[in-house]
This record gives structure tokens, C-alpha cells and sequence, in this order.
């Protein structure tokens, strides 16, 4: 077997690319599931995204969600943004940490911002100017790393080419996102070869995985034991794109935390608690959720049945 982690760090993203998929969700939920996430242990949330609320009406209430939530410390928080404008609102709303999203996609890029990807990239040394000067550090989240919904297939170098262009733009982290589910180990595998070979290898790495397909957790495996150690989860798996048609929920925070830790990995996670969120989550979007593990119970309950 390959050496696996100690330790993995797990970024909920439920706040932000969960909620962003829902019929609007009122001010007040927003912010008690931002809260009740807040106190399960994680170290990292995104929150919320500052884009156009004619483009994600979902989002539009962000700056007021943000000043009312909780603030813990030792949580890395972090906002979405489209481009410099909403970078720019990000910022002035007090974040420190920033992500940008770019599609490996032309098509894709152009759905999700209106513009194509070789401009995203183009804007990426003024984001990261402008954040450094308030101090304020930059990831770049490539979508559909792994396939897009328009055109299919993604080549790995061109994803290597834009993980390139980012580090020499002076972004501090890159993330890969697989936006509908189209990731299986092999692609995993292909991506990682390729990656690894350029020259952005320096800055840390985040994969981002949705269970569309069944395949996340075991692109998560296949990722951690190429040295991955950081991965974005959603709660409940709520999540989506809603310019990504097919693009079902993210893998569940809790259903990672479940496995990760009957392996002994640690993520710092009360289980229990983020169950308690889940439920939460299942609450505030009036549904019954996907999760297993919300549905069914860890496997350490099943000791406690009569």
C-alpha cells in the first residue's frame, strides 16, 4: 500500500457552492448553517461568492450573510470571486483569503463569466497585485479539470499550461475542480503526471471532487496517496454548477470524514457535530439529502442499535 497521511485539511464548501445551487435561502439559514458549520472543527470555510446577483441570485445577499456570521479563530474563511470587480468586494468586505475561478473549458469559462479562459488568466497578475496589497492571498480554482459538459474531454496539459500561468501570476494556491463529476482514478493519475511535471509543482494543491458518477471517494483516495492533502467537501454533498448541465452535489463532508478517520487519517472534525449540520442543511434547503452517512448513520452507531 502507498504511504498515506497522517492528516488531511478538509475546505466545506456548502456555504458558498452548495446554497449557490438551491432556490434562494433566506438570510437567516444562510447564516446558521455558516455558524453550526463553524463549530464541528473544520479549519477552512468557503463562505460565500461575490458575483453579480443577476448571474447567481442565490449569492446576492453575500456581504450581509458574511458580517453577521461567526467569526472562529483558527478558520480559514475564503470568498469566491467571478474577476477583479468582485475580488475588489471581497476584499473591502474584510477577506483574507480569495478564490478565483478560471475553466480549463473555453466553453465553459465563457457560460460561467462571460469571457474566455485565456482572458481569466490575462486578469490573474491584477487580482493577485491587488490582494497581496491588502494582504489577502489568492487560489486559483480551475474548473473542469477533468471534463467539461460542452466539449467533453479536457487534455491534462492544458490544465498544466493554466496551473503554469497562475504560478507565474504569483498565485498562492491552485485547486482542481472536477465540475461534473467526470474524474475517475485514471484521470486523476493523468492530471497529477502532467501537473506535477510543469513548473507550479511549488504551490499547494486542492482537488475538488463531485459524486455525480460514484467515483469520488475514490478519486480522493487515488489523489491522497499521490500526496494530496487538501480537498473540498460539502456538507450533506449539497453543491453543484449551475452552469455545468448533469453537475449533481459535491462528496459530503461527512462521508469523507467517516472514512478518512476509520482509517485513522485525522481531519479535525466532530463527526457528530457536522452531523448535526447535515441535518441542518437538510432543514434549511427542504429536502431530503444524498449522504449516506446522514442517512444512514456512521458505522460506529451501529454498536448502539437495540
Amino acid at each position: 500500500m502507498m504511504h498515506r497521511p497522517e492528516q488531511v485539511s478538509l475546505r466545506e464548501v456548502a456555504p458558498r457552492d452548495g446554497l449557490q445551487n438551491e432556490p434562494p435561502v433566506p438570510t437567516g439559514d444562510k447564516i446558521r448553517l455558516l455558524d453550526a458549520l463553524s463549530r464541528t472543527g473544520l479549519s477552512r470555510i468557503e463562505a460565500v461568492s461575490f458575483v453579480h446577483p443577476r448571474a447567481v441570485p442565490q449569492m446576492a445577499d453575500a456581504a450581509e450573510v458574511w458580517e453577521a456570521a461567526e467569526k472562529h479563530p483558527g478558520i480559514r474563511y475564503s470568498a469566491l470571486a467571478p474577476n477583479l470587480k468582485g475580488v475588489q468586494r471581497a476584499l473591502d468586505a474584510g477577506f483574507s483569503a480569495i478564490e478565483l475561478v478560471v475553466s480549463a473549458s473555453d466553453t465553459h469559462n465563457r457560460a460561467n463569466v462571460g469571457r474566455g479562459t485565456d482572458e481569466s488568466i490575462a486578469e490573474l497578475a491584477d487580482v493577485v497585485q491587488l490582494a497581496h496589497e491588502r494582504l489577502a492571498e489568492v487560489e486559483a480554482i480551475i474548473a473542469t479539470s477533468f471534463g467539461c459538459p460542452y466539449e467533453g474531454d479536457v487534455d491534462p496539459a492544458r490544465v498544466a499550461g493554466i496551473v503554469d500561468a497562475a504560478a507565474a501570476a504569483g498565485v498562492d494556491r491552485v485547486a482542481f475542480g472536477d465540475t461534473t463529476g467526470m474524474a475517475t482514478p485514471r484521470r486523476v493519475n493523468d492530471l497529477l503526471d502532467a501537473v506535477l511535471s510543469g513548473v507550479g509543482t511549488e504551490l499547494p494543491m486542492l482537488m475538488h471532487f463531485h459524486d455525480t458518477r460514484g467515483t469520488a471517494l475514490a478519486n480522493l483516495l487515488t489523489a491522497m496517496d499521490r500526496g494530496v492533502v487538501e480537498f473540498d467537501a460539502s456538507v450533506g454533498g449539497l453543491g453543484g454548477c449551475p452552469y455545468a448541465p448533469g453537475a449533481s452535489g459535491n462528496v459530503a463532508t461527512e462521508e469523507v470524514v467517516h472514512m478518512l478517520h476509520d482509517m485513522g487519517i485525522e481531519t479535525g472534525v466532530d463527526l457528530d457535530a457536522l452531523l448535526g449540520a447535515a441535518a441542518l442543511a437538510q432543514e434549511v434547503v427542504g429536502r431530503e439529502l444524498e449522504s449516506g452517512v446522514l442517512r444512514a448513520g456512521p458505522r460506529t452507531r451501529l454498536t448502539e442499535r437495540p
